[in-house]
């Protein structure tokens, strides 16, 4: 913890994967994030299940991250989006994500998703 009583983030080497996604939303089950930081920058790649490929780059805001995202889907679709996700903590101290997110090339196209570290 910090000094004022909030639990440090620290996206270094930390895995994520889906616990909940809106049905418009690409990510599933299979996909696994694994996540880097350096200071306020928070970087991602992830795969897995419908995505072949794919990055985040985020900006670390207390317990924000805003985010951009591209993958490569499995069917070659090549799509991005942007993203807000609030950071909570579980009671063993897990990082969850909830991810308030919208397709960039079909605007209203948005959704939720929930996950959490493995």
């Amino acid at each position: 913890m910090n000094a004022d009583g909030m639990t440090k983030i620290n996206f270094t080497n930390k895995k994520f994967k889906l616990l909940e996604n809106s049905k418009n939303g690409e990510a599933d089950s299979k996909t696994v994030f694994e996540y880097a930081q350096k200071e306020d920058v928070v970087t991602a790649n992830y795969q897995g299940g419908a995505i072949r490929t794919g990055n985040i780059i985020a900006r670390l805001e207390g317990h924000q991250l805003y985010m951009v995202y591209q993958c490569l889907t499995m069917n070659n679709e090549l799509k991005s989006g942007k993203a807000t996700a609030d950071i909570t903590f579980t009671e063993d101290n897990k990082m969850k994500l909830l991810l308030h997110w919208e397709w960039l090339k079909t605007p209203g196209h948005s959704g939720k998703s929930e996950y959490i570290e493995i």
